[in-house]
């Protein structure tokens, strides 16, 4: 690839700033308020496990409290009555994903009688999703994910597309090699991950934190581009010192 190419591709794919990504407002499904999403160095994308079919609640109640909260989902047939509907999913069960400082979510999920939460009912349906791969003070950590990889996640996500899948079993994920690779074309323009395999179709993948792995549908090889790895190493390792 020659200086021109990747010239373009730290432009066009790796850009300025957080992401060339916005992700859609976070959109309360009751009232309809609505959040938007801006960064905040002092803000992290946090993991929260919902009690069984309450993610969507969970959120709801973050979103009403003035803060970003996503789930990720995909459309889905189901026959009801004999009748097939079509609707949306959550693809990650009981997942849910909020942006928000430590010291605030902390308290949001508090359930010290001492330091009550300010929303009670939020502390009942979700708890932090552990990283049981670090410790801190010989405790897992709340799992944290990257800023970077979640603009890669919602955009892959975003589309709701009915053939993507979530996988959280690394051995049914085939990577074809250590490549990133950038869509170029087509439904998931703009989405970035590794050329893997998953039930025998070739898709744009990412591997979410500890969580598992989250795949498009499938892609042609001629709708990607293989992205200079030193260009994408040295722009996350930027954004992790802001």
């Amino acid at each position: 690839m020659d200086a021109l190419s990747n010239a373009r591709i730290t432009e066009e794919i790796i850009g300025e700033g957080v992401a060339s990504f916005t992700p859609p407002k976070a959109k309360n499904q009751q009232s309809g308020v609505s959040v938007e999403y801006v960064h905040d160095p002092k803000k992290r994308w946090f993991v929260l496990r919902a009690l069984y079919g309450k993610a969507d609640k969970a959120a709801d109640m973050l979103i009403e409290a003035g803060y970003y909260a996503y789930i990720a989902k995909r459309y889905e047939d189901r026959i009801v009555n004999g009748r097939r509907k079509r609707g949306l999913k959550n693809l990650i069960p009981n997942i849910l994903f909020t942006y928000i400082e430590k010291d605030e979510i902390a308290s949001l999920l508090s359930r010290k009688s001492d330091a009550p939460s300010p929303l009670p009912k939020l502390a009942q349906t979700a708890t932090f999703y552990y990283n049981h791969f670090a410790t801190e003070n010989g405790k897992n950590p709340p799992l944290q994910v990257h800023e970077r990889q979640m603009m890669d996640f919602i955009m892959i996500t975003a589309t709701n597309d009915d053939n993507m899948v979530y996988v959280n079993d690394s051995k049914i994920v085939h990577i074809k090699n250590d490549d990133l690779v950038y869509v170029k074309q087509g439904k998931f323009k703009g989405c970035m991950g590794q050329v893997v395999r998953v039930a025998g179709q070739q898709r744009v993948g990412l591997r979410l934190a500890e969580l598992g792995w989250v795949a498009t549908s499938y892609v042609p090889t001629a709708f990607l581009e293989v992205i200079p790895k030193e260009l994408y190493d040295s722009h996350v390792e930027t954004l992790a010192k802001q």
